[in-house]
This record gives structure tokens, sequence and C-alpha cells, in this order.
């Protein structure tokens, strides 16, 4: 049960919790990317985010900055602190073991393994329990992890670059580039807190694309390649083909491909992942499961427009991030999504806006869906 006893103080720590958690988002799949202040005697003595990969966890490593400091003091935990033993020892345990008097979480972990036991050890070991601090903030930072836990598959964000009405392309296909730099920028730092990108065979033959972070500072932060290939159309000189040594590149494909071609692509490093489908496409309600058990929680998708359709169609989109260039280019022009078989407005997938903002030149508007 969620108690009340917070005050701005909570809410500041709290808030400092999220921001350190939001520097893991895209590096600690499987995991939940968390955040955590240890605050002692009125100051900041501890402070930890989880590490590449999932460990350490955050609380770990703020208790490992605060050492004896920590004693007696109030950690501030973006997620319940984990109670049962992995690979790690519980979270919740060591913060008994390490003298904290009062712990504030902003949301439950619904992990079968954790889901309220974490906060019941915490309690029955004396320790004061508030829960429920910026919970809305902390559910939509960890939205990936809460998708998979609960509906067995990553959270989807489509991301679309387009002008006013919505064209990615001319008739003859020229892209680039509708949107300018400060936009581009955004996209990567998209890519960087996302665990993968995914992109249509279409895209790959239309752009070549690299589909890494080229941010600076953050070129080490490009997240898996997943390319929805239903008859391995994927160039082996593309450039994704030839990083996939270096960059995780995954080929999503009809079951039965040609061993052939398959053997060529793993020689080259990519991994093929067949799926169910037919000559309208793969069933990508089962491809999203397969990217959810291998552990990818944030799947960001950038085109093309028969892949956002066959999404949007079938309800699989949680997000979309839209920037939109202040330019137009007409109704012979590439849409961002192709026809999906709408007759009516009841039919339409509905989102609601939750946030627009100016990126250089352009405009950014975010989108969750109803």
């Amino acid at each position: 049960m969620a108690l009340t006893t917070t005050s701005d103080g909570d809410r500041a720590h709290m808030r400092a919790a999220l921001a350190l958690a939001r520097r893991g988002l895209g590096n600690v799949w499987p995991n939940p990317a968390v955040g955590c202040v240890i605050v002692a005697e009125g100051r900041v003595v501890g402070r930890g985010w989880t590490q590449p990969g999932g460990r350490p966890h955050a609380e770990t490593e703020a208790l490992a900055m605060a050492g004896a400091a920590a004693r007696g003091g109030t950690a501030y935990v973006t997620l319940e602190p984990c109670s049962h033993h992995g690979k790690t020892p519980p979270c919740a345990e060591a913060l008994i073991a390490a003298g904290i008097r009062r712990v504030v979480v902003a949301i439950e972990d619904p992990d079968p393994r954790v889901s309220g036991r974490g906060i019941a050890l915490l309690r029955d070991a004396g320790l004061t329990v508030v829960s429920g601090v910026m919970a809305d903030e902390a559910a939509e930072l960890n939205a990936g992890f809460l998708t998979k836990i609960t509906r067995g598959r990553p959270l989807v964000t489509v991301k679309m670059a387009t002008t006013l009405d919505g064209r990615i392309a001319t008739h003859g296909g020229e892209s680039k580039w509708i949107t300018g730099p400060a936009a581009r920028q955004a996209g990567h730092l998209l890519r960087a807190e996302s665990d993968a990108i995914m992109v249509g065979s279409g895209t790959v033959l239309a752009d070549d694309p690299e589909l890494t972070c080229r941010l600076p500072g953050l070129e080490d932060r490009s997240p898996v390649r997943v390319v929805v290939d239903g008859h391995l159309r994927l160039p082996l000189t593309s450039k994704l083909v030839a990083t996939a040594a270096d960059v995780s590149t995954w080929i999503l494909t009809r079951e039965g491909a040609d061993d052939e071609r398959r053997q060529a692509f793993e020689e080259a490093g990519v991994d093929v992942v067949e799926l169910p489908g037919d000559d309208s496409g793969l069933d990508m309600a089962a491809a999203l499961d397969i990217l959810a058990e291998s552990g990818l929680t944030r799947v960001l998708v950038e085109g093309g427009a028969h892949l956002t359709a066959t999404l949007l169609r079938l309800g699989l989109v949680d997000r979309l991030v839209w920037f939109r260039a202040p330019r137009m280019i007409g109704g012979d022009g590439v849409p961002a999504a192709v026809s999906f078989g709408v007759d009516h407005l009841s039919q339409t997938p509905g989102f609601e806006c939750v946030d627009v903002r100016p990126i250089g030149a352009d405009i950014m508007e975010t989108y969750r869906k109803i």
C-alpha cells in the first residue's frame, strides 16, 4: 500500500534518481533502468544507476559510493528493490545491511519474482517505506520493462520524420534531408535510449543505412539492428551486413529460409531468426514476442511505410515520435504509412499528444497510445 508521508525534498531527490535512471536506457536490457540516491543528515552521500548489461544494480552502486555514511539515511529508488537471489544478492537485503532506515520508492516492480516482496522485506526489517512518489514519471521511464513483464513484448515506438502533410519522400524517392540537423540529432538520442532499431527491408534497399548512434560521446550506445526481411532480400554488401561483426544485427525472416543465403548472413555475423509468415508478411506479434524473449524491452521503429502500417493495423504501436518539417510535398509523395485497411474512424488507432517542442526549424511531437 502506498504511503503519503512525503515532502518536496522527497520529490526533489526522486527526480534526481529518475535522471540517473535515464542514463541506463538502451544499455541495461533485459533489466530495468533504475536510479538510486542516498541521503543522510541532509546531504547526498550516494548516487547510482543500473550499469551496462543490467549489473551492478543502482542500489549497489549508490551504497558503494556512500559507504558507512549510508547508515541511518534514506534511499530514493525509482523501482522497488529486488528481493530475489540471482546473479547478485537482493538489493533489499543490501539496503537493510547498510543500515538504511527509510526507503522511498517510485513504483513497485511487476516482475513476479519481486512484486511487492522487496517492499515487504524492508518493512519486516523495520525500515520505513514510502511508495508512489513520482510514480507516473517512473512508469513512463521504464515503460519498456513494464510492457515486457505485463504484456510479453517490448514497448514499440515509431519514429517518423515527415513534411507537414505526412510525406517521407518525394514521388521519386528523395528523402535526404526532410528534417534539419537538430531533429536528426534528437533521432540519434532516441536510438541511444532504445534496445533495438527495427526497419523493413525496403528501407535498407532504398537507403543502405547504418542505423547506429553517431552522437559525440555516445557512439558505443548503438542498439541492436533488426531488419524485417521475409525473403532475405538484404544485400550481403549492405552497410548493415558489413558491420554486423561490430554492431549486433538481426534479420527476421520467414520459416524455411534459403539455407545457402542464411549461412552467408550468419558467416558475416548476422543473427537470422525464422518466424511464421505468409505472402502478406511476417507474423509481427510473434516477432515482438521473440524479441522480448531475447531480453529486448524498447524497440524504435524507423520505417518503412509498410512496416509502420502493419504495426498500426495490429495495434502494436505504443508511442509515436513525429518530427515535422515546415514544408509540403503533396499527394504524390511517399506517405509515412501505406494503407492498412481502415474503413471507419472507429478502426483507427488512437493516440494522445504528451509533448510538443521545437527542434531547430522543425517540430517534435510525442504521442502515447490510448
